[in-house]
């Protein structure tokens, strides 16, 4: 492979995921009721509503889910692991089906991801700006608390320290190391789409 031709690849990897995170915030965003209004909200609205607008007459939303959001994040997973192995040389032919298992797989990992990087972001904010108002910091502490709130109220009352934080990087860890790993291994899994995981 050609230096142009990786170049290429992480051109389409980087474009692509960054959408892709775009798209399944989307669906984060509606899963845990955040505020629509907030500007950060909307900019995720307008930036996958081209998209997601024909979908959604194909592909209702059920119980609160947005079902289309979470098919387009699919589907867009599905285009960048076809795009990748295209661009390395592989032969894409027969493994539709394997390609879709491996782009639930993906953005599953990516879901993980999400929430692993908003407690990150959150135990960071409360250490350094606590009580912000700022817009990115409050849709942060709306991923997060959906994960948060039913791990404290299991631990005990520490007197104004939040240790919830840990044991939802401990659960999100667990879950990623035996179940995602696991099931791209089991389902056969490139390397060469190691990136997604």
């Amino acid at each position: 492979m050609n230096g142009l031709n990786t170049a290429i690849i992480y051109l389409v990897q980087t474009l692509g995921s960054l959408y892709l995170l775009i798209v399944l915030l989307r669906f984060i965003l509606q899963l845990v009721h955040a505020d629509f209004y907030n500007p950060l909200s909307q900019f995720v609205v307008k930036a996958t509503q081209p998209l997601l607008k024909p979908l959604r007459r194909v592909i209702p939303g059920f119980g609160g889910l947005d079902l289309a959001s979470l098919a387009l994040a699919i589907l867009v997973q599905l285009a960048l692991m076809i795009g990748v192995l295209l661009l390395m040389g592989y032969g894409v032919g027969g493994y539709l089906m394997p390609l879709l298992v491996w782009s639930v797989i993906g953005v599953t990992s990516l879901f993980l991801k999400v929430f692993f990087f908003a407690l990150i972001v959150s135990v960071i904010l409360s250490w350094v700006a606590p009580g912000s108002y700022n817009p990115a910091a409050q849709l942060v502490n709306q991923i997060c608390e959906p994960l948060l709130s039913p791990i404290r109220r299991v631990l005990p009352n520490l007197g104004g320290l939040d240790i919830s934080p840990i044991f939802a990087f401990i659960a999100l860890n667990l879950i990623d190391m035996l179940v995602i790993n696991n099931l791209a291994a089991m389902s056969g899994m490139p390397r060469a789409l190691s990136p997604f995981l």
